[in-house]
């Protein structure tokens, strides 16, 4: 029997774990239905479905109005004006029920096991806050680009340092909630990180279990917002800063974090080529560095061409393409 078999007959044995799934939507008429049939496709069926499109200007409330005539399971659509993400997310928080909670992006994808693996680990560990694993990384023709288990080094248990200092987090389309946790805090509406800043939350609740499979997709397109990777960057920094006391972080320890956080993503920038935004972000912060080699690795980057990394770029999306194909 292989792993996604028995994690299925597991969460199949334990039906009256109750799981709602929302999906938030937000102009992504061309992708909302694949992202609708990956939930209905799903071998643990969730109790409830909720659909809230958030003033979406494209066809989306139409295409989800016609998608959800096929739907297996209780489904709602919401339509309203547009309150942002985080407010959508707390909507579909306050409208559903049952001990996990789960979302999924307009855009993005589930493959078929995914809610019965994440409903039996959260089952079988009872003081994790969420169960998250790894992703795929797709293009706008279901093509796959990049795979976090190829880079992302993920926690499970406390996850508290990885999350201040690296720039890896769980991704939201892995994730599933455990409702009980979740609801202490919501998501904050200020947020522009809005899982990020969740998640440092509830690390002081729970640990985070980890699940190496590859159960979800992320797409990457033109119009997703974390590709403003300093941004993101930003955004973080500012949410450590608000979550700092919740925490019981010093100032001594804050300004570590930051520091360290800034250095990664001076390396991530690297990665992609912009070697301008990684000098700003280095600057000052050449002591956020976790090793000498990691020291070494960024300045080796610095000075390499900048038609080497885009090499690299090129050729880690032909390896993603050999080893995984589209979905």
């Amino acid at each position: 029997m292989d792993r996604a078999t028995e994690f299925q007959n597991l969460a199949s044995a334990d039906q009256p774990a109750r799981v709602s799934v929302v999906v938030p939507s937000y102009n992504h008429g061309r992708f909302v239905e694949s992202t609708l049939r990956s939930i209905f496709k799903q071998t643990f069926v969730p109790a409830k479905l909720l659909v809230i499109d958030d003033g979406s200007t494209d066809d989306s409330p139409r295409t989800i109005e016609r998608v959800l005539h096929d739907c297996p399971l209780p489904c709602e659509l919401i339509v309203r004006p547009n309150r942002g993400l985080c407010a959508t997310l707390n909507q579909g928080l306050r409208n559903t029920s049952g001990e996990y909670f789960a979302y999924l992006g307009s855009d993005d994808l589930w493959l078929p096991e995914f809610l019965a693996a994440r409903v039996a680990m959260l089952s079988a560990r009872p003081q994790a806050a969420l169960a998250y694993g790894h992703a795929f990384l797709i293009d706008a023709d279901n093509r796959i680009i990049d795979c976090t288990r190829d880079w992302a080094n993920y926690t499970d248990g406390n996850v508290r340092t990885m999350l201040l200092q690296e720039t890896i987090a769980p991704m939201s389309p892995t994730v599933l909630y455990r409702r009980s946790i979740l609801e202490r805090h919501g998501w904050h509406e200020q947020a522009k990180l809005e899982d990020y800043d969740l998640y440092l939350r509830l690390s002081r609740d729970g640990e985070f279990a980890f699940d190496p499979q590859v159960l979800s997709a992320w797409r990457r397109h033109e119009h997703n917002a974390s590709r403003d990777f300093l941004w993101m960057i930003e955004a973080r920094l500012a949410a450590q800063q608000r979550v700092a006391d919740h925490l019981g972080l010093t100032a001594g320890e804050l300004e570590h974090f930051q520091t360290a956080l800034r250095f990664a993503g001076a390396e991530d920038l690297l990665r992609l080529g912009d070697k301008a935004e990684a000098a700003k972000l280095l600057r000052g912060n050449w002591r956020g560095s976790p090793s000498f080699v990691a020291t070494l690795r960024v300045l080796a980057r610095i000075l390499a061409p900048y038609s080497l990394s885009k090499q690299r770029t090129r050729r880690r999306r032909e390896r993603a393409a050999r080893r995984y194909g589209s979905l």
